[in-house]
């Protein structure tokens, strides 16, 4: 296969608005030590790089400065000691930058096999969404059968996600949203009760519905003001998971109520952890949720897709909170 010498892409002009983003040429990149070059077909758009794009979550040491954190495409190079795939192989992966582009890097061991009967849009909508849920929710919050879930952000690509999963798992979802429309979506997607912020307590509402006993596992990616409201409605040894922080990361908590009520109050990124415990989570999803996504019990929902150069665009819509889903950019 020849490739070309250079690639369009995405940039970051300067930190700032959408406007920042700016279409670019750039040198084909090189796959390493443990890593595969793949021809880009679709790329997610996500929070994390808009904060990228606002400089306000720079790259890791050693990623790509372009922003991008999941992509589906074709392996058509391989780096040394990469022996499980084959160029050819459509894979879907998680990378720590560099996604909006035509060509991009990923290390081997974070590729995952294009789930059956998926679009190669439907594909790159997996990786940091599907992953950064399972990790947060499974793995830190201990979501299991028969746990009462509250999701805030719940028509997001996390939140969407986040529905499908801890449903299919046998937990009774709870989910805020912006609108009685938007709440009525998380409904369609799994949630027991959607419930729009902007007219409704939430923590009204949930202790109603649960009888008073509240939440064992609250996913929150608003924090700010919800941080004491999550501690007053979570059940006893309850858990609550922040991976984002839009309403504010710094609170004033009440001590008390965690020591009354026995409570795990935690939280992660994805980004900036080691290759290896970012294998480690791969290794952990593709066993749990890929027979989910084979059998086509859990879906990405995708809001809308815009072609590469459309990136701008792209940003704004995110911004506007008025989506339904993920956002993705086709190559």
């Amino acid at each position: 296969m020849i490739l070309p010498l250079e690639m369009s892409a995405i940039e970051i002009a300067a930190p700032g608005g959408p406007e920042q983003l700016r279409l670019c040429v750039r040198p084909l990149p090189t796959p390493g030590d443990g890593e595969v070059l793949l021809r880009v077909c679709a790329a997610g758009v996500n929070r994390p790089d808009v904060m990228q794009r606002m400089g306000r979550y720079p790259a890791p040491a050693g990623a790509s400065d372009l922003p991008g954190l999941e992509v589906a495409g074709e392996i058509v190079a391989l780096g040394p000691h990469v022996s499980e795939l084959a160029i050819g192989d459509y894979v879907t992966a998680l990378l720590s930058g560099g996604g909006y582009a035509q060509y991009a890097v990923a290390a081997a061991v974070l590729c995952m096999p294009v789930p059956t009967g998926f679009s190669m849009v439907e594909a790159a909508a997996i990786p940091e969404t599907y992953l950064t849920v399972w990790t947060n929710l499974f793995e830190r919050g201990g979501c299991k059968a028969g746990d009462s879930v509250l999701i805030h952000g719940g028509t997001s690509g996390i939140g969407t996600t986040a529905i499908q999963l801890a449903s299919s798992f046998g937990a009774s979802v709870y989910a805020t949203a912006g609108s009685s429309e938007k709440a009525r979506a998380c409904e369609r997607f799994g949630a027991v009760r959607g419930i729009d912020y902007r007219k409704e307590d939430f923590g009204a509402v949930i202790m109603e519905l649960t009888r008073g006993r509240g939440i064992d596992v609250t996913l929150d990616m608003v924090a700010g003001g919800y941080v004491t409201r999550n501690l007053e409605v979570a059940a006893m040894d309850g858990r609550i998971v922040t991976i984002a922080t839009i309403g504010g990361a710094k609170v004033e908590i009440d001590l008390a109520i965690i020591m009354r009520k026995r409570l795990i109050l935690t939280g992660s990124t994805l980004r900036p952890r080691t290759l290896a415990q970012k294998a480690a989570v791969v290794t952990a999803a593709r066993h749990a949720i890929w027979p989910l996504l084979n059998a086509g019990k859990v879906r990405p929902i995708i809001h809308t897709t815009y072609p590469l150069a459309e990136a701008a665009a792209a940003h704004r819509l995110m911004e506007s909170s008025t989506h339904v889903g993920k956002i993705m950019l086709e190559i």
